[in-house]
């Protein structure tokens, strides 16, 4: 019963940024037992615990992370602001656990990129702005897809706007950008009881919006206008993450209805469809290190070990003198940034040449604005945002200047591989685009 009693005092007479089913729901059970156990899609993916090349465990982390650099953070359940709910066995999450993670994922070198899995209704209204800052900071640093995966509604919705990217599946449900406040009236009832409640008080709203007697009209005007401020902010923070794609008074066009699947990215609450299989699969892909098959973090811990074993400064463990080494390190080091130019230059020269971008000069544009400010995206996966998000310009002849802008020479001069073929205007000006992200 204390517990029940916990529950109440946290959902009634208070602002809360969750679906109006979830509140009726749980005004009518107080509270479907939260002890459920929810799995969440990350159960198979990925290690809470952080190991060394010997496989000793060396820490455990809040959140899983793969051997590729990608970190997994789930959302199940209802949201609260305190409490060390972190996981999906409690059923509830907090804010206060969300922000750890991402904190520590923002922080933490072997991250790459990040996941967060979310299937949640929504909840408290206070801490849900603060942790979609969170997450917006977080997406500074890494690139972070958020995966409607199942539900991310109301206050889940606010955290997912700060992502990357929002990726739905096809019957993902999205949205629900209201606030919702529920005061429950047991004055009949606790009347037909026989119970008459005595409240003593000092101050003229001390008791505001309590159980036992009907809403005042002014009571309910500041009620009202409490909600509205906390509704203005959730517009203000998904303008904040998703920018152009959801302005402020696109979301306020929604007037809190809920998306699914396609209905939602039509709508512009997300970005495309998918799974979080498919997401996982595209971000591993695009990682260095998946590339590579090495994990960098590994290569340089191994180093560090052989120095503080005691390497003799000249000479190396395997007999190679010191300056040789480096010089080696100094050569493999340019020809990776080499390699790495060259494969950012056919990325882009496939970004602008993909069907429904090439010849379409505002498509291209928009293409290699996309393509600079998000690296880890696939020639496709620019492609397929571009064609559904920007208009066509096709009846504007292509913008001209694409290719009179590229007569300069290659700016990579000498240390371009040769490929045996003359290189045209536009791949010149994508290896100018190029120069200028690795400058």
């Amino acid at each position: 019963m204390t517990f029940l009693a916990h529950l109440a005092d946290r959902v009634l007479n208070r602002p809360l940024l969750i679906t109006p089913e979830k509140a009726q729901v749980i005004l009518s059970v107080l509270a479907n037992r939260i002890g459920v156990n929810t799995p969440s899609a990350d159960r198979f993916e990925g290690s809470r615990y952080s190991t060394d090349e010997n496989g000793e465990v060396t820490r455990l982390q809040p959140y899983k992370l793969r051997s590729d650099g990608v970190a997994i953070i789930s959302i199940v359940g209802t949201l609260v602001n305190r409490g060390a709910y972190i996981g999906a066995s409690s059923g509830v999450v907090s804010y206060e656990g969300i922000k750890h993670q991402l904190k520590h994922a923002a922080s933490n070198a072997a991250v790459k990129a990040v996941i967060v899995d979310i299937q949640t209704p929504g909840g408290e209204a206070i801490g849900a702005f603060e942790t979609a800052e969170q997450v917006r900071f977080l997406a500074r640093e890494k690139r972070t897809i958020a995966v409607v995966n199942g539900m991310a509604a109301s206050a889940g919705y606010a955290i997912a706007s700060g992502a990357t990217e929002i990726v739905t599946t096809e019957t993902g449900v999205s949205g629900s950008i209201g606030v919702v406040l529920l005061h429950a009236d047991y004055s009949r009832f606790l009347a037909n009881e026989g119970i008459d409640p005595t409240l003593i008080f000092a101050g003229a709203h001390k008791v505001d919006g309590n159980p036992f007697e009907p809403l005042s009209d002014g009571v309910r005007e500041d009620l009202q206008a409490e909600v509205e401020a906390i509704y203005e902010g959730f517009l203000a923070t998904v303008e904040q993450g998703r920018g152009r794609r959801l302005t402020r008074e696109m979301a306020r066009a929604t007037e809190a209805r809920t998306f699914i699947g396609t209905a939602a990215v039509s709508a512009g609450l997300a970005d495309r469809l998918g799974t979080f299989e498919t997401v996982l699969e595209s971000l591993s892909a695009s990682l260095p290190s998946a590339r590579s098959g090495r994990n960098p973090s590994q290569t340089r811990r191994s180093l560090t070990m052989s120095e503080n074993a005691g390497a003799p400064a000249a000479e190396t463990q395997a007999g190679i003198p010191q300056a040789d080494h480096e010089r080696a390190v100094d050569a493999a080091r340019m020809d990776g940034e080499k390699a790495g130019a060259v494969a950012e230059r056919e990325r882009l020269s496939a970004v602008l040449g993909a069907d429904g971008v090439k010849g379409d000069g505002k498509r291209m544009t928009a293409a290699l604005e996309l393509a600079a400010k998000s690296p880890g995206m696939s020639s496709k996966e620019v492609a397929a945002f571009v064609t559904a998000n920007v208009a066509s310009a096709m009846e504007t002849k292509p913008d001209a200047s694409l290719e009179s802008r590229a007569s300069d020479a290659d700016p990579l001069g000498q240390h371009a591989p040769s490929t045996g073929k003359q290189e045209s205007g536009l791949s010149r000006l994508v290896t100018r685009r190029v120069k200028k992200m690795t400058a």
